[in-house]
């Protein structure tokens, strides 16, 4: 979640460059072995060698590299081709010039990374990569956070609840931490009206008990924020349970969030709290910066497997012709315009790229493309806080439920134990990592009343330096101070903050009613062209590394069919369905074709 809420967003380095020298991800010295180079205008020529079948992968972010890895394992010839790094949004990245005395760079990234236990595909694949040490590869460098925080402003004191989990406990808790934890839930309970809890919770039942038709045609086209009635509740439950839920969970803004795409989620949460079809905890986070933990081991497994990487090449368009893919237009890392053909072509572009490189036949051969353009998207991006002293904040993720940004965030050191942060990173006088993303960057701030957008990038740091103290520091301890900062790093994908057009190379794909009806499906009716990436059609309805596993596995089985091979087809896993409910799905799907409303639904 990716929206992650999602932030959804924390990341890794893994340890297996010891694997061997990896080779040069933007040299021309010799052609793709999966898809050959030839100079633009050039005849597609798709001859397999060796009778090998050749894939092009479109993009090296989490889709691109689970398309290549589930070909690569069943004996495709796979090339993938990414435009700056591979892992896309979920990659670690380096602070340039910040590496002191031997020390790596400190480590900086697009949004933490949060891999709950709804996930299943993701972490099957990230159980097949090998790390050093590991019995179950990678997976085994996801660790569990065991409590999480609502900070509050305006000296409301702050939620803070353990993760109900086996191993899990507050017994660690002082005190005072737990006068605190009961001083925030009493709080809100008693602002927030009972009738208003006890009709949330009647909203909640109504969709746990609602059958798919319900859920894809009714709820689909019902904002979240209606299907609660927020707009005629206390500002608190507006504030918690509308636009906290889906500003800060699912990025989305309630007024226009799908009530389909936030009820799933919900209820995924609700069951894997409850244990029930769960792959881990509800919160876990990788124990080290993502591309040592995660993205540098996968590129080494790929690697190992064959798989070939044009690291610096950009595509710019996807040919048609003759009932098929004819080749794809890249411009490679020294800006020469070429042609490059293979048997298959996965897209494993964002959405928001993806559609620029799909050419007028292209679209016109599967209409379904065209559906794509109505795809939104918005901004939701990260700021790295190095701090000189690690601050008392808590162990786990927080969410800045009243800060007008929709800040959420994490401090990293304590949940990477096999670095010392101080000692390997940066210059030795940071000591920790407080990463938070922004999910809203279209209202005023608190600092300069200005939106995120109309700031420089100096004046975000500032105004979100400004709205954590605010929601941190307002209960009489001071959390965070300006003399702990070291320095801050900025998401450099997002370019012209400040000036009337900024630009984020790094959207995320958000869910307004309607959303699903749009989203396309891995198959396309081109034969030898598939699609993968958070956006295409899969059971988990929200824009998140999971979607993106789930929908290279899909492309995938569909290029095997269309191709007639024998290899086994990759599972793809759904959204957990508790089989207790599903007698109530039944029952309403027979009142929802007689016109009814749900059986728990009082209007």
């Amino acid at each position: 979640m990716t929206r992650t809420g999602n932030s959804r967003r924390t990341f890794i380095a893994g340890a297996a460059a010891t694997a061997g020298a990896l080779t040069g991800g933007g040299a021309l010295a010799a052609p793709a072995r999966a898809a050959q180079a030839a100079p633009a205008g050039a005849a597609a020529t798709a001859a397999s060698a060796a009778g090998e079948r050749r894939v092009a992968v479109l993009g090296g972010g989490v889709a691109g590299l689970t398309a290549a890895h589930e070909l690569a394992e069943r004996g495709y010839a796979v090339t993938v081709y990414e435009r700056r790094a591979l892992g896309g949004k979920a990659r670690s990245m380096d602070v340039p010039g910040s590496g002191r005395g031997g020390r790596r760079p400190l480590p900086a990234e697009h949004g933490f990374r949060f891999i709950p236990g709804i996930y299943h595909n993701l972490p099957d694949t990230m159980r097949r990569i090998p790390f050093p040490g590991n019995a179950n590869g990678v997976w085994d460098n996801l660790t569990a956070p065991r409590e999480m925080m609502f900070a509050r402003a305006a000296g409301r004191e702050d939620l803070r609840a353990p993760i109900p989990w086996p191993g899990h406990s507050a017994a660690e808790l002082t005190p005072d931490e737990l006068r605190r934890a009961l001083t925030g839930i009493l709080q809100s309970l008693v602002r927030l009206p009972l009738h208003e809890t006890a009709y949330f919770v009647d909203r909640a039942l109504v969709f746990l008990t609602s059958c798919d038709e319900r859920r894809n045609e009714q709820w689909e086209r019902t904002p979240w924020w209606e299907f609660t009635r927020a707009a005629q509740m206390s500002s608190e439950y507006q504030r918690i349970l509308a636009i906290g839920v889906t500003r800060n969970i699912v990025a989305t803004k309630a007024e226009e969030a799908s009530t389909r795409t936030v009820g799933a989620l919900g209820e995924a949460f609700v069951f894997n709290l409850l244990g029930l079809g769960a792959d881990g905890p509800p919160d876990r986070i990788l124990n080290l910066p993502t591309n040592e933990a995660w993205i540098d081991p996968w590129e080494t497994h790929l690697r190992s497997l064959g798989v070939e990487f044009q690291i610096g090449w950009t595509v710019r368009e996807v040919r048609y012709g003759d009932g098929r893919v004819s080749g794809v237009v890249v411009e490679d890392p020294a800006g020469a315009v070429r042609t490059v053909t293979a048997d298959h072509y996965v897209s494993a572009l964002p959405v928001e790229h993806a559609r620029r490189t799909w050419s007028p036949a292209l679209r016109a051969a599967d209409p379904m493309l065209g559906r794509c353009d109505k795809l939104e998207t918005d901004w939701m991006t990260g700021i790295q806080f190095y701090l000189t002293e690690r601050a008392p904040l808590v162990h786990g993720h927080l969410n800045c439920i009243d800060s007008p940004w929709s800040l959420t965030a994490i401090q990293q050191a304590e949940h990477w134990p096999a670095r010392d942060f101080p000692a390997d990173y940066g210059d030795g006088v940071a000591v920790d990592c407080l990463s938070v993303d922004i999910s809203e960057w279209d209202k005023p701030g608190i600092l300069y009343g200005k939106t995120a957008k109309q700031c420089t990038r100096e004046e975000i740091a500032r105004e979100v330096w400004a709205q954590l103290k605010a929601s941190l520091n307002d209960t009489g301890k001071t959390l965070l101070s300006d003399g702990k900062l070291h320095s801050w790093f900025l998401d450099p994908g997002v370019d012209g903050t400040g000036t009337p057009n900024p630009t984020n190379q790094d959207q995320l794909l958000i869910h307004p009613t309607g959303t699903f009806h749009n989203r396309p499906s891995a198959g396309t009716r081109i034969p030898n062209f598939f699609l993968s990436g958070d956006y295409v059609s899969v059971d988990i309805d929200l824009a998140t590394m999971e979607g993106a596993n789930a929908s290279a596995r899909a492309a995938v089985n569909s290029l095997l069919d269309h191709d007639g091979s024998k290899a086994g087809r990759c599972t793809v896993r759904p959204l957990y369905r508790a089989p207790a409910v599903e007698a109530f799905k039944r029952n309403d799907l027979w009142r929802y074709r007689l016109g009814l409303r749900n059986a728990f639904d009082l209007g």
